[in-house]
């Protein structure tokens, strides 16, 4: 589904970051990809995201190049194809949790029937991982755990082949961080969504099915 080439990248302060680096992502993968903070780990997500563009290298997604993407072709690829949850939820406080979820669904033009199908899906999504009955409710009156599922939810509306999770338990206790594995490995099985996730926690680290550690700009096996 999505291959990585040579991916090369540095910046002025931290010199070379991503080093030749190569990575293969298949439909219905769970990976995770462990190392120190400042070793790359959020550039390498941002770049498969095209959220940031490598100095050098190739990015192929279904057969195809997309580091050629202007930026409204690379924001389409992004709606069409990638969720992101990050280890702060980044919900709007003036929206219920709702209308943070739906709003996905604004960022580019759909038909109606589209937009039914997706709004049914984010109910389901709603109902499975436990927060429909805070449909209104507003992010100051939910807990951090809770949060995190709205993000997961959102990230998932717009049906994508690829959630990138960036740290997603960093900020929570290990209930609620073992919760969200559980519900990542869940959609990952329910809807064949490949998982990419960047995080310091074995634990989570562990019950992905690849595991790598980023180190001087090169992806390692971790496997034990």
């Amino acid at each position: 589904m999505l291959q990585l080439n040579k991916i090369n990248k540095s910046f002025s302060q931290r010199g070379i970051v991503l080093d030749n680096l190569d990575l293969i992502i298949n439909e219905g993968d769970t990976i995770s990809i462990a190392g120190p903070s400042g070793s790359g780990k959020t550039t390498l997500l941002n770049i498969i995201g095209m959220l940031d563009r490598p100095d050098s290298g190739d990015l192929i997604f279904n057969g195809g190049s997309i580091l050629g993407f202007n930026n409204n072709e690379a924001a389409d690829y992004r709606s069409r194809n990638i969720g992101f949850v990050f280890q702060d939820h980044l919900l709007l406080p003036h929206l219920t949790v709702r209308e943070n979820i739906v709003l996905p669904l604004l960022s580019r033009k759909i038909t109606g029937q589209e937009l039914s199908s997706k709004l049914d899906h984010s109910k389901e999504l709603m109902e499975k991982i436990g927060i429909l009955s805070f449909n209104d409710k507003y992010p100051e009156n939910i807990s951090g755990g809770e949060a995190q599922r709205v993000a997961l939810v959102r990230a998932l509306v717009n049906k994508p082949s690829l959630l990138l999770a960036d740290e997603p338990t960093g900020s929570l206790d290990k209930k609620n961080a073992e919760t969200l594995c559980d519900l990542l490995l869940e959609m990952n099985r329910l809807f064949g969504i490949s998982v990419l996730v960047a995080t310091h926690s074995e634990g989570l680290s562990d019950r992905m099915k690849m595991k790598f550690r980023l180190e001087n700009g090169k992806l390692l096996s971790n496997l034990k």
